[in-house]
């Protein structure tokens, strides 16, 4: 029997499936009705244990064509029904040997809609996770002694560590790398994307529009960052809190400071900008985390249906930003934009992967801010 043990006391008991162990995290659930192999291999999920609200999983296997990065990330894997057989033409293995070949604990047969109402009604908080049948009061406490989201850099763990040059999309089994764009689309332009965490699917919507896209590490000083003369900077998406991240918060303060070029921040990018501009961060109670998230973009009054993935959310923009879109499940901030320097960023995944993709014209909107830009000398420097 095994179980997964939450720091407030609550036992879920199970079945396990994939690789052995205990293991602790941030217990944080999906809304998604397909899409796991996406979210097991999103850098975001790092250090989190994620259920999955859809009651069946597993039944198209996994393949090497929508996987977001080298490897999965997240922790632990919940989920009410298990298929053990597969049935798609792009299948090439069950989700049960992936997640064993991957050595992450998998747990079915759990009451998945009690574990979701529990964390929406308490929010999300550690818990631990074991294949074995133990005491599951030693289970409790080590929850309670894991450490918390806040308390670990994530970004650390999966972003690049060098730059890298130009060169194909990335296939199964390679690092996230820079990608070159297709002939001569793009017009020659040069996109820098700070690497947090980039699934593929952002760098494939660049690669689409751009003639060069060069990865750099989260840890670059803005110098060395201009210092690749790029036409656009993309802040990407990443695991953890965004306020541990102290000098890349200060890196965007320079770049937007610079004006040398137009920046779009997308999830931890967007709460990174804005700290650097001064907002205010804070934790949500249980994430947005799904592919059916309504937002508003208020400057067209138009809804969109989207992609998150996010334990955060920006508060108190300051009086130089411009508010552009809101959850309207609860109100939240999903996007912004300065009034003045050509910079903008959402909370939310225009790339989607998984999920609907109402919102990719946003790539269309950054490169045409980069042509703009381009053609204007003040907006230059």
């Amino acid at each position: 029997m095994a179980m997964l043990a939450l720091e407030d006391g609550r036992v879920f008991r199970g079945r396990a499936f994939g690789a052995q162990g205990v293991l602790c995290g941030e217990v944080v659930f999906n809304t998604g009705m397909a899409g796991y192999q996406e979210i097991l291999t999103d850098p975001s999920y790092a250090g989190q244990i994620v259920c999955m609200t859809y009651p069946h999983i597993g039944n198209y296997g996994i393949n090497s064509e929508d996987i977001e990065s080298s490897r999965p990330w997240g922790r632990g894997f919940i989920v009410r029904e298990l298929s053990q057989r597969f049935s798609n033409w792009r299948g090439q293995i069950s989700l049960d040997r992936y997640l064993q070949e991957h050595n992450i604990v998998g747990l079915c047969e759990v009451d998945t809609r009690a574990l979701t109402r529990h964390i929406r009604e308490r929010g999300a908080m550690r818990g631990c996770l074991s294949s074995f049948d133990v005491d599951p009061h030693e289970l409790v406490e080590r929850a309670r002694c894991a450490p918390t989201i806040s308390e670990v850099n994530w970004v650390r763990i999966v972003g690049c560590t060098s730059p890298s040059p130009p060169s194909p999309l990335p296939s199964e089994g390679e690092g996230r790398e820079g990608v070159r764009g297709r002939g001569d689309e793009g017009e020659g332009l040069h996109i820098i994307v700070v690497d947090f965490g980039v699934k593929r699917s952002i760098l494939k919507n660049l690669q689409a529009r751009a003639h060069r896209v060069t990865v750099v590490p989260h840890f670059w000083s803005a110098k060395e960052i201009l210092r690749l003369d790029p036409d656009g900077i993309v802040l990407s998406n990443g695991p953890g809190d965004p306020a541990i991240l102290k000098d890349a918060i200060r890196t965007a303060r320079a770049l937007i400071d610079s004006e040398y070029c137009p920046i779009f921040g997308i999830c931890l990018g967007h709460q990174i900008l804005g700290l650097a501009l001064e907002a205010r961060v804070y934790k949500l109670k249980f994430g947005h985390r799904g592919v059916n998230q309504p937002v508003k973009n208020l400057l067209t009054q138009r809804v969109e249906i989207t992609s998150h993935n996010h334990g955060f959310a920006l508060a108190d923009l300051p009086d130089e930003l411009e508010l552009t879109h809101i959850n309207l499940n609860d109100g939240s901030i999903e996007g912004f934009r300065h009034k003045k320097l050509p910079v903008f960023a959402v909370q939310y995944h225009p790339e989607a992967s998984p999920g609907p993709h109402d919102a990719l014209s946003l790539f269309d909107q950054f490169f045409d801010l980069i042509k703009s830009s381009r053609t204007c000398p003040s907006a230059r420097i």
